[in-house]
């Protein structure tokens, strides 16, 4: 995913909508948005696909009379460019820079920490 390609917030929100139902009418990514909680309007729902459409974020089957759409990149693709992205703004490329703050904004589960180990070990045999 390009770096350009950035979601907004609203686009976000309709990408995780996507990411969960692999494809949908606007009336289905309607339903998904704001049965998670926003108040967002139909109107708007297809305007901002027409946006991610003509961006890039999403691809839209139009050969029916209702159209269809999906995700152009899959969620860990978005999310890793988000993270680079980030890294790169707002903490110099350091990565445990990133880490360190996200740890302390957020207390960790138990099984998450050892996730996170289990990665850090994966990663320093990788490196040796």
């Amino acid at each position: 995913m390009p770096s350009h390609l950035n979601p907004t917030p609203s686009e976000l929100a309709i990408l995780r909508a996507l990411w969960s139902l692999k494809s949908a009418t606007v009336r289905q990514v309607h339903e998904a948005v704001t049965a998670a909680g926003s108040e967002v309007g139909y109107t708007t729902i297809l305007k901002l696909l027409q946006i991610m459409t003509e961006k890039g974020l999403v691809l839209c089957d139009d050969s029916q009379r209702t159209h269809v759409f999906q995700p152009a990149f899959a969620q860990e693709q978005t999310q890793r460019q988000l993270v680079a992205d980030l890294l790169k703004k707002a903490f110099d490329n350091s990565a445990q820079k990133l880490v360190m703050q996200a740890l302390s904004a957020k207390k960790a589960t138990k099984a998450e920490l050892r996730q996170i180990r289990k990665l850090i070990d994966q990663m320093e045999k990788e490196a040796s």
